[in-house]
């Protein structure tokens, strides 16, 4: 029987995330994710044995699966593995054909990536050597608020004057937010003005932008009024993919099916 089923896990720094993709319908049929953990491969594995029994399947249905992100080297049974940059090209512009950008914001790092043709990268720029461009940042700023990450939106969406966060290391920025905090400043207040820090990183790193779609992706995508920080800072608008967090494993599942001659 020929095998249509494809397999794109990406083994992110905070999360892994598995779609599968059915090349003979030329859609994603199943999706999962959980965080990461110490073993990254039985994490990996044990993700994708649930997905694939919640559309009754096991592994023999698979024809090829490609792995991305920073675990994807530990990713056991994949048969090939691809940088999360050209896989988020990839799955966006699966998702979204007409963005000739995007905006991927994960834990570890912060990537704008220009698009051509068919969603090939043509170019891209990359914050990793600083936590304070990243979903980690976040994460610091939610155990010293006292704040769930997934809440830090909404706490933003209360402030009346984000407070100025002007160092550009993680370390420094919390030490700044311990002195804003003693000094009476509103939880919210900061909240917005890390939003408001990240997306200025990111745009100071984008260079040129495209006259046409730019698209937001990654975990960071998913805290309520980045994207609104990101438009703000690029003076562009920049709404959310489809399903930003998957991005990186739809575009794998994606290569997955055309190295092996399909035509998704």
């Amino acid at each position: 029987m020929n095998k249509t089923l494809f397999a794109g896990i990406d083994a992110g720094s905070r999360a892994i995330k598995i779609a599968l993709l059915d090349a003979a319908e030329g859609r994603i049929v199943a999706t999962g994710a959980c965080d990461q953990g110490v073993d990254q491969a039985a994490r990996a594995d044990a993700l994708l044995a649930d997905v694939l029994a919640s559309r009754g399947l096991d592994r023999n249905a698979i024809a090829s699966t490609v792995a991305t992100g920073y675990g994807r080297y530990a990713v056991a049974g994949a048969n090939e593995t691809v940088t999360e940059i050209t896989c988020h090209a990839t799955g966006v512009h699966h998702l979204h054909p007409e963005a000739q950008a995007l905006v991927d914001i994960g834990g570890q790092d912060s990537k704008f990536i220009h698009l051509g043709a068919n969603g090939l990268v043509t170019d891209f720029s990359m914050n990793d050597r600083c936590a304070a461009g990243t979903g980690r940042f976040l994460e610091v700023v939610a155990t010293r608020l006292g704040v769930p990450v997934d809440a830090l939106g909404e706490t933003a969406k209360t402030a009346d004057s984000p407070a100025a966060i002007s160092s550009i290391c993680v370390v420094f920025a919390e030490s700044e937010m311990i002195g804003l905090l003693a000094a009476g400043e509103r939880p919210a207040n900061i909240v917005a003005g890390v939003c408001q820090s990240i997306a200025g990183r990111v745009a100071a790193m984008a260079g040129r932008l495209p006259d046409g779609a730019i698209v937001f992706t990654g975990g960071v995508a998913r805290i309520a009024g980045m994207d609104a920080a990101l438009s703000a800072a690029l003076q562009h608008p920049v709404p959310l993919a489809a399903d930003p967090l998957m991005t990186g494993a739809i575009g794998a599942a994606i290569l997955a099916a055309r190295r092996q001659g399909g035509s998704v």
